[in-house]
């Protein structure tokens, strides 16, 4: 049985990969998505041990900070613009952007320029950065021809960040072993620049127009309300909080880790980071299990302790061999605390603002980073690297201890739309999609029950919906023509939608039908 499943899985990953290299405009831009990642984890690796080389872990946390605080208050701008200009050229000149600002980074250093000016310089790349996620969400469904090809698209995204938190750190390992970061930079700055060539010769739809832009003040105003009325909401943001202030924390701590504890080259911060890359990786596999899954806090708890122990044992016993095995493991560990978090949260906090909240989660990220980055300059100050690796694995079982019987409670507290998960699941459009996103599209779905002869959609109308039949038979006819009978688990009605096209097709319940 584990052999089928493993060979069902392969195939469904070679089919959608399949979907996306089969048509130029979406291997494009994946693979321009892929240079972004590689450059984004890449530079930030060589940065943090440059810092490192000239100042130690103290040097290196300013310096982080330095990095996030543009990034986040120009953050929400960039989200906006691929909504008001055509996402095509947002992402085209979001990438020329970085690709300049990290070419001239890259310049600075192997000119041997003054510390000051390329850390000034770097921040142009860390700002620019935070274009092209938000610009990507809003451009990838323009591309898509069909569901499968705009699933394709998103599942493919997601392995390729996962990826790239193994991929990019070790890359970078490499070209210091080989050059400096000087050479990092400039690699990256080629990368990126290739990716901007990759996507030039697609502009995208332009804006739509006509609707209301909220300002981002509001969106924040709602969901720091909700938090204040939803304490399970709260301490599930408190923990996720916790989770960004550790690795914010722990990008610093790897070169300290590398260089002044193991005695390795500085190249070894990226393997240590590739190492706990790798093990986020692995664990995306057992996350799948918590599709679904009516008690998650176990699986929380699980994932925290495993994060707890490897830092512990870490911190014990600092050696190369036991760095990489440990941070792989609490890689492991953290991924499993986070997805079960991030789910646990979109199962509480009310649906009319969950976008709200996750938005206002994503400005936490990036203050997390920023305050762990100070801490561990303290830390270590302290105690040195193994008072420091403590302290990271500390972190989440202290917000968890702060959260106390109310983050016990969680569970029973969560609605679990099970039903609606297993009909997604069925559907090959939905089957592939990460965990938390699988319960964000359940819990949207809206039960119909029909009479037989009710029809569903009419040839020629206007389109507003997409519906998956849960139970009885819906004809499908074309022109006064049966073509099709649905049954549970098909879904109708994505054409008009995707392609803003009339009804093709005429669906109508046979006998009684839920949908």
């Amino acid at each position: 049985m584990i052999h089928a499943r493993a060979r069902r899985a392969g195939a469904q990953v070679l089919t959608v990969l399949g979907i996306v290299v089969r048509r130029a405009p979406l291997r494009r831009i994946e693979l321009a998505f892929a240079g972004f990642n590689l450059a984004e984890w890449g530079v930030w690796v060589a940065l943090l041990v440059y810092a490192y080389g000239n100042g130690g872990t103290t040097e290196a946390a300013v310096v982080a900070v330095v990095q996030l605080v543009p990034a986040a208050v120009f953050a929400p701008l960039a989200s906006v613009m691929g909504d008001r200009h055509r996402p095509g050229r947002v992402l085209f000149w979001g990438y020329v952007a970085q690709a300049f600002w990290l070419g001239v980074t890259g310049a600075a250093l192997l000119a041997e320029a003054r510390p000051l000016i390329v850390y000034g310089l770097a921040v142009g790349a860390s700002m620019a950065i935070t274009i092209t996620r938000p610009t990507m969400a809003a451009f990838v469904p323009s591309l898509a021809r069909s569901p499968d090809e705009l699933t394709a698209l998103n599942v493919v995204t997601s392995w390729t960040e996962s990826v790239s938190v193994l991929v990019a750190p070790a890359l970078a390992g490499i070209l210091l072993a080989i050059g400096s970061t000087g050479t990092v930079f400039a690699v990256m700055a080629f990368v990126v620049a290739a990716s901007a060539l990759l996507v030039r010769p697609y502009p995208g739809p332009p804006p739509a127009g006509g609707h209301e832009l909220v300002s981002t003040g509001a969106s924040l105003g709602a969901a720091f309300a909700v938090l204040r009325e939803e304490r399970y909401a709260r301490v599930l943001v408190i923990a996720l909080s916790a989770d960004f202030v550790a690795m914010g924390a722990l990008d610093v701590l790897y070169p300290e880790l590398a260089i002044g504890v193991l005695e390795r080259s500085e190249s070894w911060a990226g393997y240590l980071n590739a190492a706990f890359g790798a093990g986020a990786t692995l664990a995306v596999v057992v996350t799948a299990g918590l599709v679904g899954k009516p008690r998650l806090v176990p699986s929380l708890l699980g994932g925290l302790a495993l994060y707890f122990v490897a830092f512990a044992v870490l911190a014990a016993a600092p050696t190369t061999g036991t760095a990489l095995i440990l941070l792989a493991a609490a890689g492991a560990g953290r991924v499993i605390f986070d997805v079960a978090t991030r789910t646990l949260l979109q199962r509480v906090a009310p649906t009319d603002v969950l976008a709200r909240v996750f938005g206002l989660l994503e400005g936490l990220a990036m203050a997390g980073l920023a305050i762990g980055s100070l801490l561990i300059a303290g830390l270590v100050a302290l105690g040195g690297a193994s008072f420091g690796l403590i302290g990271i694995g500390l972190l989440l079982p202290l917000a968890a201890l702060v959260a106390g019987r109310t983050l016990l409670d969680v569970d029973r507290h969560a609605d679990v739309p099970v039903v609606e998960i297993n009909l997604l699941r069925s559907l090959p459009l939905f089957a592939l999609l990460p965990a938390a996103q699988v319960e964000g599209l359940a819990r949207s779905l809206q039960p119909l029950a029909v009479t037989g002869g009710t029809e569903l959609i009419v040839q020629g109308e206007l389109g507003d919906r997409f519906y998956v039949v849960a139970d009885g038979e819906i004809e499908v006819a074309r022109d006064g023509s049966r073509v099709a009978t649905l049954e549970r688990g098909d879904g109708f009605g994505e054409i008009a939608l995707l392609h803003d096209v009339p009804r093709t097709a005429t669906c109508r319940a046979v006998g009684p039908a839920r949908v």
